[in-house]
């Protein structure tokens, strides 16, 4: 079991920078579909776990279908989501899959100019929320 796994996107290795004590299965880019065929097969074992997917998932993926899969896979205490900060769609499946599960909801405190990103102290905020 680990301590502590980061899985996800872009946000997700942003918010692994400070979090050292992580494990991460992260990829810049990735959707969630392209994570459960590239990650999907690691150990989700974990006190702590942070996801953020979903950013970019487009029309051609089942983003819930692909979200639980990778939820229950998890295996963890405490699972935290980071809720992309657009894509009101996704916002409404995570939402829905943490009440499912009782996990965590994470919006980003603090958006960069790219309107998807968080700031640097936006991370920052992610991580220590997510302890």
């Amino acid at each position: 079991m680990f301590e502590c796994l980061v899985l996800g996107d872009s946000i997700a290795v942003g918010t692994k920078m400070f979090r050292p004590d992580c494990v991460s299965y992260a990829k810049t880019g990735i959707n969630s579909r392209d994570w459960n065929r590239q990650y999907g097969n690691q150990d989700l074992d974990a006190k702590t776990t942070i996801i953020s997917l979903g950013s970019n998932d487009f029309k051609n993926i089942n983003s819930e279908s692909e979200l639980r899969a990778i939820r229950a896979a998890t295996k963890s205490n405490r699972v935290y989501w980071i809720v992309p900060a657009i894509k009101p769609d996704i916002q409404r499946i995570i939402k829905l899959i943490a009440a499912d599960w009782g996990d965590q909801i994470l919006h980003i405190p603090e958006i960069s100019k790219d309107n998807v990103h968080p700031t640097m102290s936006g991370y920052r905020q992610l991580a220590k929320a997510a302890q």
